[in-house]
This record gives structure tokens, C-alpha cells and sequence, in this order.
């Protein structure tokens, strides 16, 4: 992401010929081929010219002066060519150098101005910096220096340490590959907030064969609590919280899948209100949604971890309880219609409501090996609970064998 450096023969405009060891022996060898010639030719033809004594002592005289001026123009002319050579080359230089400043100064301005973190880092296990914008602060937390080099932190200290491996993997099939990569997980802020990043970037080879990598890091955790949200809305009863009759339907069908594998039993607890209309047609349907989301809450906070709580719809709500045989599930379910017989509801309006629920139960195998079957012996055993009074548990009818032809 840093700007490329200029060829050092493109940013001087020096090349081997032009070094100043050559130059400078070029300067002299121009002086002593000019003063050799100059020699060589004026003495004979001085000689020649002036055969009396007195007259060639006097051109010899004058001829010095003359060398003299003669050697220093062609040395004016030499060093005027090369110092007007000279300053065009630093001109040339100076306009390169403003170039790269300004462009030095445009990219910064561009990347600080980025959504997020522009960098460039080794392809070592530590990803080592070498180069982080100014969005580096708002998204870590840490200064670009500090992660320059691993100076304070590492970034690969802040991902996720689960994350690491797959990343790690992901980045290196797509340098393998040639091509850009693009990877979502989470990182620790300098203040220990976790946040969710999206990354892309790409592998660039230099010419000694060592790769690094450059890309753009965003924050993406606005987007993730959104897609939480709408995974919510999708498999959450808006009301209660509780998983909607879809979802439960999935939850049910692994449960059974698994008990079925292992051989092991699984319960199901099928629950009514008990006169759950006479509620709202008396305290209005605010006070009964009152009343479902706080039985809600109750049979959620007296089930299992593992257990599971959906509600069907209505004021019904049902419950699987894996690995829980006939016995545990009557003494679970028994427990449910007390705790909610004995609680009453307390409304807005300061009165409580008296609450009881009817509870039919099914246990596979013994009561079904298929979810249609289970849901559907559970169903029968509420509305025999509601037959023989209602506020009781009911248990279902044991499945009837089925035995073979001779």
C-alpha cells in the first residue's frame, strides 16, 4: 500500500557512464589531450617562425599566456557543459522528488480517509506491519505505530484465537492461487471489546521472490448484530423468545435423529393454559401477553440447558427434553405445573393473575418413533389432562406392537 520507489537510475538520472570518477577523467583527459597538442604543434611551429633568439624568447613568453588562455576555455566550455548537464539533471530531480511527495501525500490523505484500515504485512505467522493507515486507531483501538513491526501488539494477537487457523489457511490458499482473499472474523480491541471485521486482500510477490500481503480491513459488526437480529426473527417467537413452531420442528427432528442413534431416550412435554381466554377477555389482551411471556420465562428457567422451549402458537408451548425416560419426564413436568399454579402473575395494573396449565407428555420409543407420532400422542395426553380437570399431567398411551405374520 506504501508508494513505489523510483529506479535509482529514473530518480537521479545518473547512469554508470555519467558516475563522477568518469566524469572527472574525462574533464582531464580533454585538458591534457588539448594541452599535449597545444605543445606539441606551437613550439616547432614558434621554432620555425622566429629563428633570432630575442624574438623566440618573446614568443615563448607570449605563447604561455596564450596556453593559458586557450586551456582555460576549453576547461570553461567542459565544466559549462557539465554543470548545465548537472543542473538539468537536478531540476529533473527536485520535479521527480515534488511529484512523489505529493503523491506520497495524496495516498495518505486517501487511505486516512478509508473506511477502515488500509495495510501492508509480512506473510509471516505474526503478520508483521509494515505499513497501516490512520483508520488503524478507530478500528483496534492501537496507533498505527504500535503495530508497525509488532512494536506494542501483533495483529495476529488481536483475532480470534479460533479464528487464526482457518484465516491463516483461507490467505494462504489464495496466495497459492494467485488470486485476492476475503474473510470475516472477529477481533479484540485495545479496550477488550470484540468487534467483527471483514478483510480484502491479496498476495504481491517482489522481485527476490519474497510475498507479502496489502488489503483493507472494515468493521462489519453493525451488520453482523443485524444478521443475528434477522436469524433471531426468523427462528424467535416475537413475543415470548422462544423458538417459533419452524424452528422447534428442526430442533425436534435432530434431537429424535439423535436419540434414535444412540439408542437413548427423548421426552416431549405438550402444555395448555387453562382457561387462558377467560384472561383476556377480563384484563384485556396486554395482560395476556403479560401472562404467556412470563410462564415463558418460568419454563425456560426450570428446564435444562440442553432442554429446549417453543411455543406452537396460542398460549401452547411445548418442551424436548433428550435423554429423559417416562419417569423424569412426569416428575419434570408435575414440577412445570406446580411452580406455575403457585405463581401467580402480577400485571401492570398492580392485580396478579392465578395461572394453570394442563401438560401432556410422550417419551420415544415408548410413545412414538417418529416426531408426527410423538406430537401427536403428546397432543392427545394434554387434552386428556384437560378431560380429567385440567392443572394435572397426563402421560400418553404406550405405541402398540406390531407382531409379525406366521
Amino acid at each position: 500500500m506504501q508508494p513505489e520507489q523510483p529506479e535509482r537510475g529514473k530518480e537521479t538520472g545518473w547512469s554508470s557512464s555519467q558516475s563522477p570518477l568518469r566524469r572527472a577523467l574525462s574533464a582531464t583527459l580533454v585538458y591534457l589531450v588539448a594541452g599535449i597538442i597545444w605543445i606539441t604543434f606551437s613550439d616547432r611551429m614558434v621554432e620555425i617562425w622566429f629563428a633570432d633568439p630575442r624574438s623566440l624568447s618573446a614568443m615563448q613568453t607570449w605563447k604561455g599566456f596564450l596556453f593559458v588562455v586557450v586551456t582555460a576555455l576549453v576547461l570553461f566550455t567542459v565544466m559549462l557543459r557539465l554543470l548545465s548537464k548537472d543542473r538539468l539533471l537536478l531540476s529533473l530531480q527536485l520535479d521527480q522528488r515534488r511529484a512523489l511527495r505529493q503523491r506520497e501525500q495524496q495516498l495518505r490523505v486517501l487511505m486516512d480517509n478509508l473506511p477502515g484500515m488500509a495495510y501492508r504485512c509480512r506473510n509471516d505467522d505474526s503478520w508483521t506491519m509494515l505499513f497501516v493507515s490512520g483508520g488503524c486507531e478507530p478500528l483496534t483501538g492501537y496507533l498505527p505505530d504500535d503495530l508497525i513491526n509488532n512494536k506494542l501488539v501483533s495483529y495476529a494477537s488481536l483475532m480470534d484465537p479460533d479464528a487464526i487457523e482457518q484465516v491463516s489457511e483461507e490467505v494462504a490458499i489464495a496466495v497459492r492461487k494467485g488470486r485476492s482473499f476475503s474473510l470475516e472474523y472477529a477481533i479484540t480491541r485495545k479496550d477488550g471489546r470484540k468487534v467483527w471485521v471483514w478483510e480484502r486482500g491479496c498476495g504481491v510477490e517482489h522481485d527476490d521472490g519474497s510475498v507479502f500481503l496489502e488489503g483493507i480491513v472494515l468493521d462489519i459488526s453493525d451488520r453482523k448484530q443485524l444478521e443475528t437480529e434477522l436469524e433471531e426473527m426468523a427462528t424467535r417467537d416475537p413475543l415470548t423468545g422462544l423458538l417459533n413452531r419452524r424452528e422447534f420442528s428442526r430442533v425436534l427432528e435432530e434431537e429424535l435423529e439423535r436419540a434414535r442413534r444412540y439408542e437413548r431416550p427423548m421426552a416431549l412435554l405438550w402444555i395448555d393454559f387453562d382457561h387462558f381466554k377467560d384472561i383476556n377477555d377480563s384484563w384485556g389482551h396486554a395482560a395476556g401477553d403479560t401472562v404467556l411471556c412470563a410462564v415463558s420465562e418460568i419454563l425456560t428457567d426450570r428446564v435444562r440447558s440442553v432442554d429446549s422451549v417453543g411455543r406452537f402458537g396460542g398460549e401452547e408451548f411445548v418442551i424436548v427434553l433428550p435423554e429423559m425416560d417416562v419417569e423424569g419426564a412426569r416428575d419434570t413436568a408435575e414440577r412445570l405445573r406446580q411452580r406455575v399454579g403457585n405463581a401467580p402473575i402480577p400485571l401492570e395494573s398492580g392485580h396478579s393473575v392465578p395461572l394453570t396449565i394442563s401438560v401432556g407428555v410422550a417419551v420415544y420409543p415408548v410413545h412414538g418413533h417418529t416426531v408426527d407420532t410423538l406430537c401427536s400422542a403428546a397432543d392427545k395426553a394434554m387434552y386428556q389432562a384437560k378431560m380429567q380437570g385440567r392443572n394435572c399431567v397426563a402421560m400418553a398411551q404406550p405405541i402398540e406392537p406390531v407382531h409379525n405374520e406366521t
